[in-house]
């Protein structure tokens, strides 16, 4: 039942979100701001800034005008990280994984999130998945195998 009533959060808030991304569209549109800016050089620059509500409105709109802006959706998961909120970094990490199923930076942070989460099953599975894929993060796949190795619940260490 609780299983049922996240789902049905989770879609609510995608569904939530797409209508909040096209009234952003429609209103963006017919003052023509969108065509003269640089909406994800905006939003990085922000976010370096550490400014990220402003950072997370410019990704937004870059998403609006280019759905498969994988950095913007790669950059609202960084975001929601920094405000711990693991729901919506995940929706976010999941974009990102649709739109590029080898970004190893997204894989990484997804196998994080799902460590935290206490879901060893995908989080095995991620980790697996980045040894294969990874370019510019396999520093980070002993880290990742290590914090996975220590979270690991010693019953299910013996059924490896």
């Amino acid at each position: 039942m609780i299983h049922n009533e996240l789902i049905m959060k989770i879609k609510f808030k995608n569904i939530f979100f797409l209508i909040k991304m096209a009234a952003l569209y429609l209103i963006l549109n017919a003052s023509g701001v969108a065509k003269e800016s640089n909406f994800l050089d905006k939003g990085i620059e922000l976010f370096n800034k550490k400014d990220y509500e402003k950072s997370k409105l410019q990704f937004e709109k870059d998403i609006v005008y280019d759905p498969k802006s994988e950095k913007s959706y790669l950059y609202l998961a960084k975001i929601f990280f920094e405000k711990d909120n693991d729901e919506e970094q995940e929706i976010n990490l999941n974009n990102v994984l649709l739109l590029n199923p080898k970004n190893d930076e997204a894989i990484y942070m997804l196998t994080i999130l799902k460590i935290k989460q206490s879901d060893y099953g995908r989080a095995k599975e991620l980790i697996e998945k980045f040894s294969m894929v990874c370019k510019t993060f396999c520093s980070k796949e002993e880290e990742v195998r290590e914090k996975f190795n220590k979270l690991i619940p010693e019953n299910e260490k013996n059924n490896d």
